[in-house]
């Protein structure tokens, strides 16, 4: 499975001329929950979006490979192991890759301390913007219950997950055949459903607290697949999203200001939708 995530396969990568592409530099990039190995990761979109968009730091918090599916079902097409050489020619360019693994590529904390093609896997990093704020970097399942207290619970739930994926999947089809918008259905759940509102809260304040202990001013995090960015009790919180609904990322800008974007790259030139935005400190 490393051998696979890291690039060392068949076939060279089909997206060696990016620099034709470029449409904007960030000074860091943070990115999770790609769940490569899975037909629900948009890794075509995910693949426009870092051949437009190179950085000095590439962040990816977690979840990047799905290894609890994989075990299941072996799924890798070609556009997944295209995303993989994206990463490692990346880092072979100069940019500084920083892989934090999370639950669902757990099977890579047994290489925390070692770097695979210039790509250093770390169990969490501080990331100091521009500006001077230092952000703690985490997945963020060690703060989930379910994932901690009875994980039995969250491979039931992540099947159900999946289920929803794709139904998902089949529902967008069917809107763009009638000229409609993508639409994620299970992020639509999530904001009717009183529970998960309630869980989402919870993680956010919780993350964001261990932060503020540890002495950092902000977090950037993933693992809940829902992308926000706001102040939690004088803690800057950034959830960075997910690859598989809501093609979303956590972009730094060379002046340090944070902004939360959705890749959607038939609205309009550049492909990118503001979500969030906070100021320089």
């Amino acid at each position: 499975m490393m051998r696979a995530m890291f690039g060392f396969s068949d076939g060279p990568d089909s997206h060696e001329k990016d620099d034709d592409f470029v449409v904007r530099r960030y000074r860091a990039i943070f990115i999770s929950d790609l769940h490569l190995g899975t037909p629900g990761c948009q890794a075509a979109a995910l693949l426009g979006f870092m051949r437009s968009h190179p950085s000095d730091y590439l962040y990816l918090v977690g979840d990047i490979v799905d290894g609890w599916q994989l075990r299941r079902r072996w799924y890798w097409p070609q556009a997944h192991n295209d995303v993989i050489q994206k990463l490692l020619r990346r880092a072979r360019k100069g940019c500084r890759v920083i892989f934090v693994p999370g639950n669902h590529d757990e099977f890579a904390r047994a290489f925390i301390g070692h770097q695979f093609g210039g790509i250093d896997v770390v169990e969490d990093a501080v990331h100091t913007t521009a500006d001077g704020r230092r952000l703690w970097v985490t997945h963020g399942d060690y703060f989930d219950g379910v994932i901690q207290c009875a994980k039995w619970l969250a491979y039931v739930g992540d099947n159900l997950y999946e289920f929803t994926l794709k139904l998902n999947r089949h529902l967008n089809t069917m809107r763009a055949r009638l000229g409609l918008p993508y639409w994620s259905l299970s992020a639509y759940l999530k904001h009717k459903v009183k529970t998960a509102l309630n869980y989402v809260t919870d993680f956010e304040e919780a993350v964001a607290a261990e932060a503020r202990r540890r002495g950092h001013q902000g977090v950037v995090c993933g693992h809940i697949h829902r992308a926000e960015m706001r102040d939690i009790n004088g803690t800057l919180y950034c959830n960075d999203g997910d690859w598989v609904e809501s093609r979303t990322a956590l972009v730094e800008h060379h002046d340090g200001h944070l902004e939360l974007i959705r890749w959607a790259p038939a609205t309009d030139v550049s492909g990118l939708v503001p979500l969030r935005q906070s100021v320089a400190a």
